[in-house]
């Protein structure tokens, strides 16, 4: 099968949110922006050489609105199928992202009263339901989704076999990718030490490089010291009792 080149959609910004086309055989996008920007991905893709009829299937990260917020359009115009893990099905058929939304730092606790956050988008109903690691050559890409829990129950990576880890928000770019190249935490995590073990566990397979939803690609080697660091910084906040109590749905 050909090579898989990721190709980042911009939604908002430059880079402050990232879908992605995914390059093959047959194209595969990865995630579908906020509400109302279905057309925006849809002609991104066509500007790309690429028609949107030919997708093959849409890739949803996990449930929040700006990832999932424009799914049922975006499978309308295009007509492909859409995958989600089913740890996340409550907000893909409601059309809410799970609440309360949990801030890793100040900006996500400035956001958690940002009332876009908490709007009903329309919801849809996952035509190819992920419960583990799931092969895409069927859908003409050398890749495969990857569980990565922790940011939310039912996130999900896509791992290209040439290494390029499309990783939705198991890691993010500083300040919404401000800052290039640089690791950060994303405004939200469910649980973030369950999060952490999934980036290490991604990190461990030895990615060529990190696509993720807020920023710029990262660098494997700059994201593995980024996370011994928050490792030390967790166990700290964790034996003092400062984080979060883990729910059933965060560790889903």
């Amino acid at each position: 099968m050909s090579r898989t080149k990721v190709v980042p959609l911009p939604v908002m910004g430059r880079h402050n949110i990232n879908a992605y086309l995914l390059l093959g055989h047959r194209p595969v996008i990865v995630d579908a922006g906020t509400p109302g920007s279905g057309r925006r991905i849809y002609e991104q893709v066509a500007a790309h050489g690429v028609d949107p009829g030919d997708v093959s299937l849409i890739v949803i990260t996990h449930g929040h609105i700006d990832h999932f917020g424009s799914a049922a359009e975006l499978h309308r115009l295009t007509g492909a199928p859409v995958a989600g893990h089913i740890a996340d099905l409550g907000p893909y058929r409601t059309g809410r992202a799970r609440e309360p939304y949990r801030p890793t730092g100040p900006m996500g606790r400035l956001m958690a009263r940002n009332k876009n956050l908490h709007v009903q988008v329309e919801p849809f109903e996952p035509d190819v339901l992920v419960t583990g690691e799931t092969g895409l050559e069927d859908f003409g890409i050398a890749a495969r989704i990857m569980p990565t829990p922790g940011h939310t129950a039912g996130s999900i990576s896509v791992l290209t076999d040439q290494g390029d880890l499309v990783a939705g928000d198991l890691i993010a770019g500083s300040l919404f990718g401000l800052v290039r190249g640089r690791p950060a935490n994303p405004p939200f995590h469910d649980d973030p030490l369950h999060n952490l073990a999934s980036l290490r566990n991604m990190l461990a397979l030895n990615p060529t490089r990190l696509h993720v939803g807020h920023g710029t690609p990262l660098e494997p080697d700059r994201v593995r010291r980024w996370a011994d660091r928050e490792h030390r910084r967790l166990t700290r906040l964790e034996a003092a009792g400062r984080l979060p109590a883990r729910t059933e749905n965060s560790t889903a």
